[in-house]
């Protein structure tokens, strides 16, 4: 009996470092959504760049897009901006949420940084990224033109990511 007492911490220890080993070799990327498949969630909120204005989940049927939620309070997105500013130039659709942040601030970023984005939607309580779920700042969507959310891609597109994983899946959204 002593010694399976002496045991069970080691046992419990074991298996702690069998769950955190496996850990090890998960990719942070990949996070897994509930809504691959599935309609870009209703929403009705206003526009970065005119508050007057009013977008819905109607706004982004049409055309296969990006649909990438920054903040200006996000290092990350920073480093990515630059390679969306890019991508939009070279006729890639992307549509902006503006998550959980101050609209003068993200005013201020676009006219530094240049606006990307077709559509910037102003989520400022954060009502459309927790429709989402989204975890934090940079979270991307692919969607298709009828508006379902096809892929998630979490963390920074930087010209790797885009040429090794996204570029494909969207080009192959545009070509439905």
């Amino acid at each position: 009996m002593r010694r399976a007492i002496l045991l069970l911490p080691l046992a419990v220890f074991l298996l702690v470092a069998v769950f955190l080993y496996r850990g090890l070799f998960l990719n942070p990327t990949e996070l897994p959504s509930a809504l691959i498949g599935k309609p870009f969630p209703a929403f009705d909120l206003p526009s970065v760049d005119n508050p007057e204005q009013r977008i819905t989940e109607k706004a982004l049927l049409g055309k296969a897009a990006l649909v990438n939620v920054w903040g200006t309070w996000c290092v990350s997105c920073r480093v990515e901006h630059p390679v969306l500013n890019k991508l939009a130039e070279q006729g890639v659709v992307i549509h902006g949420v503006n998550y959980k942040d101050i609209n003068a601030d993200a005013i201020k970023w676009l006219d530094e940084f240049h606006n990307p984005y077709q559509l910037n939607i102003r989520d400022e309580l954060g009502s459309l990224g927790l429709d989402l779920g989204v975890y934090g700042a940079p979270e991307t969507f692919l969607i298709d033109k009828q508006g379902i959310i096809r892929d998630k891609f979490v963390g920074v597109i930087d010209e790797r990511v885009w040429r090794e994983s996204l570029a494909a899946k969207y080009q192959a959204l545009v070509d439905e």
